[in-house]
């Protein structure tokens, strides 16, 4: 997902993208995930966790070959929708998985914790590799070095994994899976074409109502019919419901965050993109150590204490990372925001899946983490269309006052930043009014299914 950031301006370069349509190398990767990561979660329960897994690893493999022999933008975007897609289908299946393998709540504690360090460290490895590829072979290497990995994983996973599935079996809700996944695309494409556009023009606004109206189409069919893709139920949970809630503003924050600042050290610093690469290394380091933090905490402090304080700690490092300027050193401001931000980022990363999978059933274990990572998903893809757009027209409006386009472009980024900052706060005080206590004990499906939360 983010081994793409880095070598953004040599796609840009390669395929002829417009500033506008570049955002869709990432976004078109967020939407697809976002849009089916739900209905991934639920074939996974019915069909089969492990089958589910496999199949996303196969077309991970496919777009993945795609986008790296793309020849023009349309075909790049349509790897990358495929790319989004593989996600749907394998993430909430292997997590799913996960969260069956730990009965004990310190060891699924601890288990959900070293998924999160494996994600966070991967997320931030991505930028490493992505600048190392760039710079000694050619961008078209980040996408043929899946295909491998790919292959690796198809061998090991069918020796080393069983097969789990629900016990109650059910119709899956393709209609609501299509609808969601419609109006999101729609809302999103709206945001971006905002970045060429006028916010109120027909181009910006025409998208945005078709999506808010086919989502809320989609709302009061999903509460009608029997066996909906999430029932309202699902959300009764108010401790789920608040951390999936508060997902989409902290991923808006973090996905614009490291898509505005990648560009900001190759246009503006003028890094090169091995350079830029290694500049995100600190963000791992802090991500690692928070991840260790919050691990251990989490027993002692509870689920609650530990994400609010998180989220405000990651706010405080998008606070110092705005004070960014075209001359100062990396070392003044980035450095310091980018290690305080991953220590915030990764200390609320165990607590938030304890909170995102709260009294969720072994039957409806791939559903839950469907649910959380699409909240994670259309949060980043909604932070880059919203907030990138808007240091972008940011820019361009103080560049028409005669401002210098690396003063501009920087003053853009440091208000977005800012923004973000806000959004992460948020979150933590959402976090500290409304969380519930969280009950880490798995709850027997058997004797829930006559009241089973889907």
């Amino acid at each position: 997902m983010t081994m793409v950031n880095i070598a953004l301006p040599q796609i840009q370069d390669g395929l002829g993208f417009s500033r506008a349509g570049l955002v869709w190398v990432v976004d078109g990767y967020a939407l697809m995930a976002g849009g089916f990561l739900v209905l991934g979660g639920r074939l996974a329960d019915v069909l089969g966790r492990r089958r589910l897994l496999i199949s996303g690893i196969v077309v991970f493999g496919i777009s993945s070959m795609m986008s790296g022999l793309a020849p023009n933008p349309g075909v790049m975007v349509a790897g990358r929708f495929g790319q989004g897609l593989a996600e749907a289908l394998a993430a909430p299946a292997s997590l799913g998985l996960l969260a069956l393998l730990f009965t004990d709540p310190k060891e699924r504690t601890k288990a959900f914790g070293a998924w999160a360090g494996i994600s966070g460290m991967s997320a931030t490895l991505g930028y490493i590799l992505s600048g190392v590829i760039t710079e000694f072979l050619d961008w078209r290497w980040l996408f043929f070095i899946n295909v491998p990995v790919a292959v690796v994983a198809l061998v090991l996973i069918p020796r080393m994994v069983g097969e789990s599935r629900m016990r109650s079996q059910g119709r899956v809700d393709y209609a609501g899976a299509l609808g969601l996944t419609v109006g999101m695309v729609a809302l999103v494409f709206g945001l971006v074409r905002a970045s060429s556009h006028a916010w109120t023009s027909t181009q910006v606004l025409v998208p945005v109502l078709i999506g808010v109206a086919v989502l809320a189409v989609t709302v009061v069919i999903e509460a009608q019919v029997s066996n909906p893709l999430v029932p309202l139920s699902f959300f009764a949970n108010r401790t789920r419901s608040v951390m999936n809630f508060a997902s989409v503003f902290f991923m808006a924050a973090f996905l614009s965050y490291t898509f505005m600042l990648t560009l900001f050290n190759q246009q503006i610093l003028g890094y090169s993109p091995l350079i830029t690469g290694l500049a995100w290394l600190p963000l791992s380091v802090g991500i690692g150590v928070g991840i260790g933090i919050g691990t251990a905490l989490v027993p002692r402090l509870g689920v609650k204490a530990v994400c609010a304080v998180s989220f405000f700690v990651a706010g405080v490092g998008l606070l110092i990372s705005s004070l960014l300027q075209p001359d100062n050193p990396y070392w003044t401001t980035l450095l310091p925001g980018m290690v305080v931000f991953g220590l915030g980022a990764g200390l609320g990363m165990p607590s938030g899946t304890n909170a995102a999978l709260h009294k969720v059933t072994a039957d409806n274990s791939s559903l839950a983490s469907g649910v959380q990572s699409t909240a994670q998903q259309i949060g980043g893809a909604l932070g880059v269309a919203v907030l990138v757009t808007l240091a972008i027209r940011y820019a361009e409006d103080h560049m028409a006052t005669g401002a210098s386009p690396a003063q501009a472009t920087t003053d853009g980024y440091a208000l977005a930043l800012r923004i973000g900052a806000g959004l992460a706060i948020f979150c933590a005080v959402l976090v500290a009014a409304l969380l519930e206590r969280v009950d880490t004990e798995m709850r027997d499906p058997i004797a829930e299914q006559a009241t089973n939360i889907h």
